[in-house]
Formats: structure tokens, C-alpha cells, sequence
């Protein structure tokens, strides 16, 4: 056989062999990740590549060949490859945000005209030489029609359709794009595998629903399904690259700066995407981790950046400027907005569960006519407030802006209006409140950072107006001595933006985040201070509530094995909480046939290899057996009846050697030396499995305390801890087996209301509801009727 057929036929078979290996992991969807096996994998393969890369092609006499500088350059290129990777996610992070941010404003403006001169041009760039405030006079952007009701109508029949495309697309073509993903990514990011939620299809679905869902006027944002879309692109495109694919750690560091990228493209900031990836997303930060992190979070922002959707030199829309400084006395202000912030978090995340709860048991079947009643829903309340009716992040731009800069929308600096203003800001709080509550987590790509904070910048612009409307009723007051008596002394603005800042803290639970995100978007220093008040007041309300924040949440709610960083107290040994009744393997004496039947009839992801008395030799994933069996009768034509050792003797340690690594207790076998150590271990009268044997598991006496395996499980991410007693196995423990123990013995997080009380609640309304609308519907036929007469 020639060398060019015997390469052929390795190509073909490593094929297949990856193929079935593929087929046989798809069992591992919904597991963890075992990161100590991982990372042993790890540790060989970068053993045998280093040697390879190192090893001499000098010719005679140490003369240069072509293989010694084929050898060097290989090493270069691999040394570049991750910053490669990092610079090309970052790239299409920032140029897929444009075209998102570009779309959605094209859409959202299209409820409400065309441009004459270019369909695709939305009203901004239509009427692009005219002021925002003379937009009547723009002959280029022609409404609908100049009837209200026509217009009114048309407004709802685009929310509706857009939201049904919308939801008909994620319904059918990718279900994981639904939500707003940060709480699965922090579960993937801590080991737990959901095969297809970083896809392919997830991704484009997700890009092309976001726009249509933002447009819809539902209250939910964009920025944490950006999230969801950044982590995407870096799950697609590092996975083109085998350092990567093969390699769950290398994976989960592009994921966590794919996510810093995520929120640096949706805010405009950078640095903060990179503290928003430390402080929310991940536990296990390493510096290397956070340079790449900020190098993507650079380059999308930078490719954002030169794509200028807004035209405008902004990164986001709601991007803006302070020249005014802050007075002391406003600080009793501000203080307020804290609370205000930590009374909304705990209200949102406690009644949102509980509206998901109602949704997940009554309105499961029915996604795509939960969005279309969500979006008729919103369009009819909303169309008849000044600040629903327009786009969220609209909306804060309008908000955030000082009066004196072109900020007097829709008369909203005017003294005469003032308290009409500030009525409707509060009714559009309220609105929003309720509207966000039950639309956060409907399948749509859905997140909650925008809409809390547009929810607490109405707020903050009402206090703002109220405190200014005091300033000019009462000038000669004692606190308002400082003020300069030319100088506007209060910026109503800089509420909303403390307002906003207050609100998407209480809810997400995050403090140093925000702050930095918020500083990048003013550059102004002089409100830190400010902004680090108001975010400390709403911490303080929030943990004396006890809230935790929205994504911890939902991951408790769809019962994810994810561990918080809070430590507790739980008194009580291991033994409590293992798992006692076990399927194991003995070391000797079992056939291919009954591991096989064993295989079929359980689900477990791995079994502990004990001997006859019960001493524990070891512990092998439900994977690895499968595949070496699967191997070994396609390739070897073992026999159902051969015998299996799970057991190595002396000679074996001495006589096998993979890849130039010697095998030891405890080493992880990757897919690409399976072939080679299969054709050593296997025998037609044995087949001998201990090399895929992790002989020596993390174990722990059944006496530990609770407290000290769950920093096992943290610190060091094993996928099961066995518990032995002086040698003999009495059980094994595993993250959902602490969060099961966490969640129904000790009573933690268990709601302080009656949750069948709020179904009950949640019922009648929707009965009474549904009623009235059927005799509205009842009362307009016969109405039509009669005028055909």
C-alpha cells in the first residue's frame, strides 16, 4: 500500500472515529464537567505537542533543514492562534451589534412611516438635516396615515406581527434563542453542558429576532441577549480551532471574554464588560482570562465603533455628557433612588418567578400567542404615553439629557407642564413595572437590563423634576444656599441616570459593574461618588430583603447545577446529603454483555470500580466505557462474552507507554490516542479497561462537613466526589445532590407567600379578562351588524 492510500485511509478513520465519538458524548448533554479529568487530558496533550514542536530536524554538523524551521514556525503560529481567535470573535461581535442596533431602529421606526426617499432608511437618517424637535417639518418621512386612529391601528398590527415572526422563528427553528441567556451562560461557564445553546442556529436565529422583538415595543432588552449572541460567535468560531474544540477549559475562557465583548457592544463600555464578566459571570478568573476578555471587549468596540450605526460617534443611543457638578444636599435625593433601586429589584425578581411559574404550567404550549398578547398588549397601553410609546433606549437618551443641551422633548423642560410631566413619568414607571414582570422570560430573545433601566430613569427624572420644581418654588431655602444663582442648580437629567443606574443594580445585584459601565457612559469623574452612593443605598436594600439577583434566580427556577459564592452554614456531614444506594462495576468477573446491559438500564454519568470486599479501586464515566466497548467490538471484534478487567497488575504499568507519556493512577485518556492504547490493552481473552479508570477520585470521609465539599466542587470542579470509610465505598455525592439538600431540608430560598395563592390570583384575573374581552367582542359584532342593516 502506498504512503499516500495509507494516509487516506488514517484520514477516513479518524473520521469515523470522531464521528462516533460525537454520537456517543451527545449522552453528555445536561452533565458537568468533570475539570479535574479535564484538565490531566489537557496536561498530556500539551506534553506530547510541546515534544513534538521541540523536537531536533538539524541536518549533519547542526545544519539547518526545512522541518527544524517548519518545527519553529509551527511553534509561532500556535503561540498566536489564541489572540487570533480572540481578535476574529471580537470583529464579528462588534460588526453583527451594528447591524443589530441598525435594523432595530429601522423596524422600530417603521410602526410609524417610511422614508419617501429610501425604504431602508429609518427616520433619523431620513430627515437627517432636520432637529429632532422639527421632525413635522421633514417632507421625506411620510406617517401611515395622518388619521390618529389609522395610525393608532397600524402601531399595534407591527407590534403584533413582528412579535409573531418572532416567536414563530425561535418556536420552530431554534428554541434555545428564547430569553435572555446569561443565566444558562453562567451555568456552561461553571461546567454544565447544554449541547446546541451556543449553536450555530442559535446564533443567526437570535440575530434576527432580537431586532424584530426590540421593534415589537415588548418590555425587554437587547443587552443580555447580545450576551447570548457574543458567546455564540465565540462557541462557533473558537470551535474551528481543535486547541478549543478539544479543550473544555480553553472553551470557557473565549466564552467569558465572548460575554465581555457581549456588554462592552451593548453599552459602549469596555472595561466594564470586563468587570461585568469577573463580577457576574464566572468564579474562576485568572489574569490571562481577563487581558483576553479586555482585548475582545477592545476590538468589538472598536469594530463597533467604525461601523457607526447612529451616525453619531455614539457607541449606544443613550450615550451622554455632564458639564454640571453635583451639590451635597442632593445626596438625601439620591439616597432615595437607592431604595427606589432595591425595592424594584426584590419586587421584579420575586413576582417575575412566580409569573413563570404560572407561565411554565399554563401557558407552555402556547409561546407564539403569549408574544402576540404580550406585544397587543403593550402597544394599546403604551401608544397613549409619551415616554412608552417610543423605544426604551430612546426614551433614556431623551431622559438622561441636560435642558439646557437640546433636551426639552416633547415640552419636558417646560416649567407650566412640569407636574404633568411628572404625573406621566410615574404612570409610565408603573406601567413599565408590570409590563417588564410578565414579559421578561416569554420565548422571544428577552433581556431585562434596558427595560429596568428605562424603568428607573422615569423614576429618577420625576424625583429630578420634583426636587428642581422645589428649587424654583422655594430659592431662599436653607439647602439650596449653595447654589449659584445663574446656574441651573438642579439637573433633573442626572436623576434619570442615577435613576437607571439604582434600577439595573437591584435587579441584577451587581455594583462595581454598573458603576464603571455608567462612568464610560458619561465620562464624567464627578458623578462616581454619585453613582457608587445610590448603587451602595440599593445593595444594603437588597441584602436587608434578602434578594438575590434575577439570573441567580432563574437558575435555581430551571434547576441548574450551579453553586453561588456565598458560603453557608449547614451543620451537617456529607453523609447526610450522598447518595448511598449505587450501580457499581467490579474489578474482575464481568462480560462485555452485562457492562452493556448495565449501560442501557442506567442513567448515571459514571460508576465507582470496587473490589469484592467493597474497596474502592477507582471510577469510570459513562462515556469513556461506552466508547472503549463500542471500539473495541467494531475494531478489535471483542466478543460479548470476553471478560473485562477494570484492575491493572504490575506488568501493565510497565509495559504500556501512550504517546511517549507514561500512564500513571489517575491520568485521563483524550480521543486521540484511544486507537493506540486499545490495540495495546485488548486481547481476545480480556479486555482491559483500567487505563480510562481515574484510580485515584477525589474522595472524602462520610464525617466532612457540607461546608468543606462544597469548596471541593467550587475550587476544584470535580463531577462527582466519592465518600469511603478506611477504604470501603459508602456513597458518592454530586452538585445537584447538595443543591437538592439546599433547597427542600434546609428551607432556603423557599418563598414566604403562597405561591397556589398567586396562581389563584393570576386565574381570576385572566378569567375576568378573557370574559371581557369576549363581550367586547360580542358587543362590537352586533354593533357591525346592525350598521350593515
Amino acid at each position: 500500500m502506498s504512503q499516500i492510500e495509507i494516509s487516506q485511509h488514517s484520514v477516513m478513520h479518524a473520521g469515523a472515529d470522531a464521528e462516533e465519538l460525537e454520537d456517543i458524548r451527545s449522552y453528555e448533554d445536561f452533565t458537568t464537567i468533570d475539570w479535574i479529568q479535564d484538565s490531566v487530558i489537557e496536561r498530556n496533550r500539551r506534553i506530547r505537542k510541546s515534544r513534538q514542536l521541540h523536537t531536533t530536524h538539524r541536518g549533519g554538523r547542526g545544519a539547518l533543514t526545512f522541518w527544524w524551521l517548519w518545527s519553529k514556525v509551527k511553534n509561532l503560529l500556535d503561540a498566536g492562534q489564541s489572540w487570533f481567535v480572540v481578535t476574529l470573535v471580537g470583529l464579528v461581535i462588534g460588526v453583527n451589534a451594528a447591524l443589530i442596533s441598525i435594523v432595530t431602529e429601522w423596524l422600530s421606526d417603521l410602526k410609524n412611516g417610511y422614508c419617501y426617499d429610501g425604504w431602508w432608511l429609518n427616520q433619523q437618517f431620513c430627515c437627517w438635516e432636520i432637529e429632532y424637535q422639527d421632525e413635522n417639518g421633514c417632507d421625506s418621512w411620510h406617517p401611515w396615515s395622518y388619521a390618529w386612529p389609522a395610525q393608532y391601528i397600524v402601531y399595534v398590527i407591527c407590534a403584533v406581527t413582528f412579535s409573531f415572526v418572532a416567536a414563530h422563528l425561535v418556536k420552530n427553528l431554534a428554541k434555545y434563542a428564547a430569553g435572555s441567556g446569561i443565566s444558562e451562560i453562567k451555568c456552561i461557564l461553571a461546567g454544565f453542558i447544554m449541547k446546541g445553546f451556543l449553536g450555530f442556529s442559535t446564533f443567526v436565529i437570535k440575530s434576527l429576532t432580537l431586532p424584530l422583538v426590540i421593534a415589537s415595543g415588548l418590555s425587554v432588552g437587547k443587552e443580555g441577549p447580545s450576551v447570548h449572541v457574543a458567546c455564540c460567535i465565540g462557541n462557533v468560531i473558537a470551535g474551528w480551532f481543535t486547541r478549543f474544540s478539544q479543550s473544555h477549559g480553553k472553551m470557557r475562557e473565549m466564552l467569558t471574554a465572548s460575554s465581555a465583548a457581549g456588554v462592552a457592544v451593548a453599552f459602549g463600555s469596555p472595561i466594564g464588560g470586563v468587570m461585568f464578566s469577573i463580577e457576574e459571570m464566572t468564579s474562576n478568573f485568572s489574569i490571562k482570562t481577563m487581558w483576553r476578555s479586555f482585548f475582545c471587549a477592545l476590538v468589538a468596540t472598536v469594530a463597533l465603533s467604525a461601523m457607526n450605526p447612529y451616525r453619531s460617534g455614539k457607541l449606544v443611543l443613550f450615550q451622554v455628557t455632564y458639564d454640571r457638578d453635583w451639590h451635597f444636599f442632593e445626596i438625601m435625593f439620591f439616597v432615595i433612588l437607592g431604595i427606589f433601586g432595591g425595592l424594584y429589584g426584590a419586587f421584579m425578581v420575586k413576582f417575575n418567578l412566580q409569573w413563570m411559574a404560572f407561565r411554565r404550567k399554563r401557558l407552555a404550549n402556547y409561546p407564539v400567542m403569549e408574544a402576540m398578547a404580550l406585544a397587543a398588549l403593550t402597544a394599546v397601553i403604551s401608544y397613549s404615553n409619551r415616554f412608552l410609546r417610543i423605544d426604551m433606549t430612546e426614551m433614556m437618551s431623551i431622559l438622561f439629557r441636560e435642558c439646557e443641551g437640546g433636551g426639552d422633548y416633547d415640552n419636558l423642560c417646560q416649567t407650566s407642564v412640569q407636574w404633568s410631566v411628572a404625573a406621566s413619568l410615574f404612570i409610565a414607571t408603573v406601567i413599565r413595572i408590570v409590563l417588564v414582570m410578565i414579559s421578561y422570560g416569554c420565548k422571544v430573545p428577552a433581556g431585562i437590563f434596558v427595560p429596568s433601566m428605562a424603568i428607573g430613569a422615569t423614576f429618577g427624572r420625576m424625583i429630578g423634576i420634583m426636587v428642581k420644581a422645589v428649587n424654583r418654588a422655594y430659592p431662599n431655602l436653607g439647602i439650596f444656599a449653595v447654589c449659584a444663582p445663574d446656574v441651573p442648580c438642579i439637573t433633573p437629567g442626572t436623576y434619570a441616570f442615577l435613576g437607571a443606574a439604582a434600577a439595573l443594580s437591584g435587579v441584577m445585584r451587581m455594583t462595581v459593574t454598573v458603576v464603571v459601565i455608567m462612568f464610560e457612559l458619561t465620562g464624567a469623574l464627578t458623578y462616581i461618588l454619585p453613582t457608587m452612593i445610590v448603587l451602595l443605598v440599593t445593595k444594603a436594600v437588597g441584602d436587608f430583603l434578602g434578594t438575590n439577583g434575577i439570573a441567580e434566580e432563574a437558575i435555581r427556577f430551571n434547576g441548574f447545577p450551579f453553586l453561588d459564592k456565598d458560603d453557608h452554614a449547614y451543620n451537617v456531614p456529607v453523609s447526610r446529603v450522598m447518595k448511598a444506594e449505587l450501580h457499581v462495576l467490579t474489578s474482575t468477573g464481568l462480560t462485555v454483555r452485562q457492562i452493556e446491559e448495565l449501560l442501557d438500564s442506567t442513567d448515571v454519568k459514571g460508576y465507582p470500580i470496587i473490589s469484592d470486599r467493597n474497596i474502592l479501586l477507582g471510577y469510570i464515566g459513562r462515556t469513556e466505557l461506552r466508547y472503549v466497548i463500542s471500539k473495541a467490538i467494531k475494531v478489535q471484534d471483542t466478543r460479548p462474552e470476553t471478560l473485562c478487567s477494570f484492575e491493572a497488575v504490575a506488568d501493565d504499568h510497565d509495559e504500556i507507554e501512550f504517546s511517549g507519556i507514561a500512564t500513571g493512577p489517575g491520568v485521563g485518556v483524550d480521543d486521540e490516542i484511544s486507537m493506540e492504547i486499545m490495540e495495546t490493552t485488548v486481547s481476545p481473552d480480556v479486555l482491559k479497561l483500567w487505563p480510562w479508570v481515574n484510580q485515584t477520585p477525589l474522595t472524602v470521609s462520610p464525617q466532612l462537613p457540607l461546608e468543606i465539599v462544597l469548596q471541593l466542587f467550587r475550587r476544584m470542579g470535580p463531577r462527582v466526589i466519592l465518600v469511603e470509610d478506611q477504604g470501603a465505598l459508602r456513597g458518592l455525592v454530586t452538585v445537584k445532590d447538595v443543591l437538592k439538600y439546599t433547597l427542600t431540608e434546609t428551607g432556603e430560598m423557599r418563598p414566604s407567600f403562597d405561591a397556589e395563592q398567586f396562581e389563584g390570583i393570576i386565574e381570576q384575573t385572566w378569567t375576568w379578562l378573557t370574559a371581557r374581552t369576549y363581550d367586547l367582542i360580542s358587543l362590537l359584532t352586533r354593533l357591525f351588524l346592525r350598521l350593515q342593516r
